[in-house]
Protein backbone atom coordinates (compact mmCIF):
# COMPACT_ATOMS: atom_id res chain seq x y z
CA UNK A 1 0.00 0.00 0.00
CA UNK A 2 1.29 3.51 -0.66
CA UNK A 3 1.86 5.83 1.78
CA UNK A 4 -0.61 8.79 -0.29
CA UNK A 5 -3.51 6.31 -0.04
CA UNK A 6 -6.27 7.94 1.75
CA UNK A 7 -8.87 5.83 3.95
CA UNK A 8 -11.80 5.66 1.95
CA UNK A 9 -15.60 5.94 3.98
CA UNK A 10 -17.63 3.76 1.69
CA UNK A 11 -20.83 3.35 4.18
CA UNK A 12 -21.12 7.26 3.73
CA UNK A 13 -20.22 7.28 -0.14
CA UNK A 14 -22.73 4.55 -0.68
CA UNK A 15 -25.95 7.49 -0.33
CA UNK A 16 -28.01 5.25 2.33
CA UNK A 17 -29.95 7.64 4.56
CA UNK A 18 -29.91 5.77 8.27
CA UNK A 19 -33.15 5.77 10.21
CA UNK A 20 -32.90 4.52 13.77
CA UNK A 21 -36.23 4.00 15.19
CA UNK A 22 -35.87 3.76 18.64
CA UNK A 23 -35.66 7.65 18.42
CA UNK A 24 -39.71 7.34 17.81
CA UNK A 25 -39.91 6.08 21.47
CA UNK A 26 -41.38 8.62 23.76
CA UNK A 27 -39.08 9.40 26.71
CA UNK A 28 -40.37 9.02 29.94
CA UNK A 29 -41.34 6.64 32.86
CA UNK A 30 -43.40 3.47 32.44
CA UNK A 31 -45.77 2.15 35.35
CA UNK A 32 -48.20 -0.78 35.95
CA UNK A 33 -51.04 -0.92 37.73
CA UNK A 34 -52.86 -3.76 39.13
CA UNK A 35 -56.52 -3.42 39.88
CA UNK A 36 -55.91 -6.46 42.31
CA UNK A 37 -54.10 -3.67 44.57
CA UNK A 38 -57.49 -2.15 44.72
CA UNK A 39 -60.07 -5.55 45.61
CA UNK A 40 -61.21 -6.83 48.60
CA UNK A 41 -58.44 -9.10 49.86
CA UNK A 42 -57.42 -9.10 46.32
CA UNK A 43 -60.36 -10.70 44.77
CA UNK A 44 -63.34 -9.00 45.14
CA UNK A 45 -64.43 -5.72 44.09
CA UNK A 46 -66.78 -3.93 46.51
CA UNK A 47 -67.36 -0.16 45.05
CA UNK A 48 -67.09 1.46 47.98
CA UNK A 49 -63.77 0.18 49.35
CA UNK A 50 -63.10 0.59 45.96
CA UNK A 51 -63.80 3.95 45.47
CA UNK A 52 -61.94 5.06 48.63
CA UNK A 53 -58.85 3.01 47.48
CA UNK A 54 -58.86 5.44 44.63
CA UNK A 55 -59.64 8.47 46.43
CA UNK A 56 -56.60 7.73 48.49
CA UNK A 57 -54.46 7.12 45.32
CA UNK A 58 -51.11 9.21 45.87
CA UNK A 59 -50.81 10.74 42.27
CA UNK A 60 -47.05 11.86 42.56
CA UNK A 61 -45.86 8.71 41.38
CA UNK A 62 -48.00 8.75 38.42
CA UNK A 63 -46.71 12.68 37.06
CA UNK A 64 -45.84 12.73 33.24
CA UNK A 65 -45.42 9.01 33.54
CA UNK A 66 -47.17 6.53 30.75
CA UNK A 67 -49.41 4.35 32.55
CA UNK A 68 -50.71 0.73 31.72
CA UNK A 69 -53.74 -1.03 34.03
CA UNK A 70 -53.64 -4.61 34.24
CA UNK A 71 -55.35 -6.63 36.06
CA UNK A 72 -53.33 -9.82 37.83
CA UNK A 73 -56.24 -11.25 39.96
CA UNK A 74 -58.50 -13.88 39.05
CA UNK A 75 -61.33 -12.01 39.21
CA UNK A 76 -64.18 -10.38 37.20
CA UNK A 77 -63.98 -6.76 37.15
CA UNK A 78 -66.68 -4.56 36.32
CA UNK A 79 -65.80 -1.76 33.35
CA UNK A 80 -66.55 1.11 35.31
CA UNK A 81 -63.68 0.65 37.91
CA UNK A 82 -61.18 1.25 34.84
CA UNK A 83 -63.35 4.63 34.66
CA UNK A 84 -62.42 5.35 37.53
CA UNK A 85 -59.05 4.74 37.95
CA UNK A 86 -58.65 6.33 34.42
CA UNK A 87 -60.51 9.52 35.47
CA UNK A 88 -58.40 9.38 38.12
CA UNK A 89 -55.10 9.54 36.67
CA UNK A 90 -56.04 11.49 33.19
CA UNK A 91 -54.40 15.12 33.84
CA UNK A 92 -51.66 13.53 35.46
CA UNK A 93 -50.11 11.16 33.48
CA UNK A 94 -49.14 11.73 30.18
CA UNK A 95 -51.35 8.40 28.85
CA UNK A 96 -53.41 6.35 30.53
CA UNK A 97 -54.09 2.53 28.98
CA UNK A 98 -55.46 -0.84 29.42
CA UNK A 99 -53.03 -3.67 29.03
CA UNK A 100 -49.47 -4.70 29.58
CA UNK A 101 -46.26 -2.94 29.17
CA UNK A 102 -45.95 -4.05 25.68
CA UNK A 103 -49.56 -2.75 25.13
CA UNK A 104 -48.41 0.23 25.92
CA UNK A 105 -45.06 0.37 24.05
CA UNK A 106 -47.10 -0.73 20.51
CA UNK A 107 -49.42 2.53 21.20
CA UNK A 108 -47.03 4.79 21.86
CA UNK A 109 -44.90 3.76 18.99
CA UNK A 110 -48.00 3.98 16.47
CA UNK A 111 -48.83 7.72 17.99
CA UNK A 112 -45.25 8.58 17.40
CA UNK A 113 -45.40 7.26 13.48
CA UNK A 114 -48.74 8.86 12.97
CA UNK A 115 -47.29 11.98 13.77
CA UNK A 116 -43.81 11.95 12.54
CA UNK A 117 -42.91 13.82 9.82
CA UNK A 118 -41.44 11.28 7.07
CA UNK A 119 -41.47 13.19 4.33
CA UNK A 120 -37.58 14.21 4.61
CA UNK A 121 -36.81 10.31 3.70
CA UNK A 122 -38.56 10.66 -0.10
CA UNK A 123 -37.11 8.82 -3.13
CA UNK A 124 -34.24 8.10 -0.35
CA UNK A 125 -32.15 4.65 -0.03
CA UNK A 126 -33.19 4.05 3.36
CA UNK A 127 -31.61 2.10 6.08
CA UNK A 128 -33.50 1.23 9.06
CA UNK A 129 -30.52 0.53 12.09
CA UNK A 130 -31.38 -3.25 13.18
CA UNK A 131 -30.14 -2.74 16.85
CA UNK A 132 -31.16 -0.20 19.34
CA UNK A 133 -30.64 0.09 22.68
CA UNK A 134 -34.55 0.22 23.84
CA UNK A 135 -37.02 -2.79 23.16
CA UNK A 136 -39.06 -2.19 19.91
CA UNK A 137 -42.20 -3.80 19.90
CA UNK A 138 -42.41 -5.84 16.53
CA UNK A 139 -45.62 -4.20 15.63
CA UNK A 140 -43.49 -0.61 15.03
CA UNK A 141 -41.08 -2.41 12.34
CA UNK A 142 -44.17 -3.34 10.32
CA UNK A 143 -45.80 -0.33 10.83
CA UNK A 144 -42.55 1.27 9.63
CA UNK A 145 -42.80 -0.50 6.28
CA UNK A 146 -46.52 0.87 6.17
CA UNK A 147 -45.28 4.31 6.40
CA UNK A 148 -41.81 4.54 3.89
CA UNK A 149 -42.83 2.11 1.36
CA UNK A 150 -44.86 4.60 -0.35
CA UNK A 151 -42.37 7.19 0.40
CA UNK A 152 -38.72 5.66 -0.36
CA UNK A 153 -36.29 4.58 -3.34
CA UNK A 154 -35.29 1.63 -1.35
CA UNK A 155 -35.82 -0.08 1.96
CA UNK A 156 -33.21 -1.68 4.24
CA UNK A 157 -32.84 -3.26 7.24
CA UNK A 158 -29.48 -3.97 9.32
CA UNK A 159 -26.48 -2.14 9.68
CA UNK A 160 -24.48 -0.65 6.64
CA UNK A 161 -21.90 -3.59 6.47
CA UNK A 162 -24.40 -5.98 6.80
CA UNK A 163 -28.52 -5.50 5.55
CA UNK A 164 -31.31 -6.98 4.02
CA UNK A 165 -32.98 -5.88 1.40
CA UNK A 166 -36.99 -4.87 2.20
CA UNK A 167 -38.18 -3.07 -1.08
CA UNK A 168 -36.93 -1.40 -4.38
CA UNK A 169 -38.82 0.54 -5.82
CA UNK A 170 -38.50 0.11 -10.13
Amino acid sequence: MSSNSEIINKVAQSGLTNFDISTLLPKGERVGIDIKDFLHEGLILREKEFREKIGALDLEPFKDTYVFIYNSADAIIPLWSYFLLSAKLGGVAKKVIYGDREDLEVLLMHQAMQTYDFSYLENQRVLVKGCTDVNIPVNAYVELVEQLKPLVKSLMFGEACSNVPVFKRS
